[in-house]
């Protein structure tokens, strides 16, 4: 992993709200983003997700309910979590996390995108096997 770009700005808190899933990051320029578990783990920067280069990423499917459960620092640069689905292996820099917060829509949408072309859902099988037996007794 790179190291941090010199201008970068560095979190001055970091809050997650294991409720709604939801970890908010202030930023030493003013800058605040929430993102949602299920955001930065389909997002996460470990080679098991992104692959060893572009085009290479590998669908994330069935995250709509995971949380993180445990944040970790590396060093002064990064945060390691640790997802509920046992995923923590992606170290997740400050100039990462800032860049996810400015492109969070464009790639929440890229994401939803390629799940509809993939015929893929973001709810778990069991979630959909257990609508699908619900839907059919009505």
């Amino acid at each position: 992993m790179a190291g941090l770009a010199k201008n970068t700005p560095v979190p001055t808190e970091i809050k997650l709200h294991k409720k709604s899933r939801i970890l908010d990051i202030a930023f030493s320029d003013g800058k605040k983003f929430q993102y949602t578990c299920e955001f930065l783990r389909v997002y996460s920067p470990s080679a098991e997700v992104s692959g060893h280069g572009y085009g290479q990423e590998v669908l994330q499917t069935g995250k709509k309910n995971v949380n993180i459960l445990k944040i970790e620092p590396v060093g002064h640069y990064a945060i390691q979590l640790f997802f509920s689905d046992g995923h923590n292996t992606g170290l997740y820099s400050w100039d990462l996390l800032y860049k996810y917060g400015l492109d969070q829509d464009k790639m929440w949408q890229h994401y939803l995108q390629r799940l509809k072309d993939a015929n893929a859902a973001r709810e778990p099988e069991t979630d959909r096997s257990a609508n699908h037996q619900a839907c059919r007794h009505h």
